[in-house]
């Protein structure tokens, strides 16, 4: 269960989330060619990727904030960053470009705070933005949550698309985070489900002064949970190009 678009479209141009992606993109490729050479990878995480024992034991801080802009693979680039799109440009649009990349970054430190306190004596380097892209999620269900998401289903080889109320898809994404988290063990290449419920958490309480600045539950009971701006219609027609049928 993939989303795809939300239908909420911001009021400003959302240059802080465009240059976090392009960011994010540029850094990858900047040590994409070690993915060929796994003894110089896991050297550069161990450089700069967030260890939780370095954290804890050396009080080596700065992992805490470059690893969130590292990520393990492209599928996991793509995805983070396809998250970051659908839900990144409304809430630098209710917060401001600058307020919105600090509150990015404390999402994503919070987060990487979060793992560590799952897992101080752990020496698997993690990384992602998983855990600051969870801190927007976290705030976008508190200002949006019955903006509509567009989501893509694949089971086996069924596809379909359909569109449901944010809050059912970020409830049920924490959710699994929060019950992933129980058991999970870094250390067989597992994920770091406590960063992202951490962050997700942090970023709805950091949410919450916008939310009251905005009038609290007067800007629910005006909006209804939903985007306060007109929605975005997306209308599906058949291809005007002709079809041609191979020849006999």
């Amino acid at each position: 269960m993939f989303p795809i678009r939300d239908h909420n479209p911001s009021g400003r141009t959302p240059y802080v989330t465009y240059a976090l992606i392009a960011l994010n993109v540029v850094i990858y490729l900047g040590y994409w060619p070690l993915f060929s050479d796994a003894r110089a990878l896991n050297l550069f995480f161990y450089d700069w990727a967030m260890i939780p024992a370095r954290v804890t034991q050396a009080r080596e801080y700065s992992g805490l904030l470059t690893s969130i802009f590292l990520h393990g693979g492209i599928m996991h680039l793509v995805g983070n960053m396809l998250f970051l799109w659908i839900f990144g440009d409304n809430m630098e649009d209710r917060m401001g470009h600058l307020p919105y990349l600090a509150f990015y970054l404390a999402c994503g430190v919070g987060a990487s705070l979060a793992q560590v306190a799952a897992e101080p004596a752990s020496m698997v380097p993690t990384v992602g933005a998983s855990g600051a892209i969870a801190g927007v999620m976290g705030g976008y269900l508190l200002l949006f949550p019955r903006a509509r998401v567009d989501i893509l289903i694949i089971f086996i080889v069924f596809f379909r698309i359909i569109t449901i109320p944010a809050a059912i898809l970020l409830v049920l994404w924490f959710a699994i985070q929060l019950f992933s988290g129980i058991g999970a063990d870094l250390s067989n290449g597992g994920v770091a489900y406590w960063a992202h419920a951490g962050g997700f958490a942090i970023g709805g309480a950091l949410t919450v002064p916008v939310f009251l600045r905005l009038g609290g539950r007067r800007f629910w009971n005006v909006t209804h949970g939903q985007p306060p701006n007109p929605e975005a219609r997306y209308a599906y027609r058949r291809t005007s190009i002709p079809r041609v049928r191979p020849r006999k």
